[in-house]
């Protein structure tokens, strides 16, 4: 598998969220320490990806449909490493997907 098939926005700017797991599988542990280790962090990622999706021309609900894929990868795949982590985690194990969807939509507010 190439590393263009890992992507979730292909070079014809189509929006790709079946790739997210191998996404974010493929970022090491140097790469995502940093990221997880402070929410302030984790804001920061999460608001350079939402404006690029946004100079891209993605809508508000592309952008909100791929960061509950991230947090559904995440909460599988990561323990919480900060309170604000864990409140996330303990929110979203109880969400239904619905109610992620909108948790999505309000990472995404927080961070534009």
């Amino acid at each position: 598998m190439g590393t263009e098939d890992r992507h979730i926005l292909h070079k014809d700017e189509q929006v790709d969220l079946t790739n997210v797991d191998q996404a974010m599988d493929a970022m090491t542990d140097e790469q995502m320490k940093p990221i997880l280790e402070s929410f302030e962090h984790f804001k920061e990622y999460l608001h350079t990806r939402v404006s690029l999706g946004e100079k891209l021309g993605l809508s508000e609900e592309t952008l909100a449909k791929a960061a509950k894929k991230v947090a559904d990868h995440l909460a599988q795949t990561e323990q919480p490493r900060n309170a604000e982590e864990q409140l996330l985690q303990a929110l979203w194990s109880v969400g239904n997907e619905q109610e992620k969807q909108g948790l999505a939509h309000m990472l995404i507010k927080l961070v534009q």
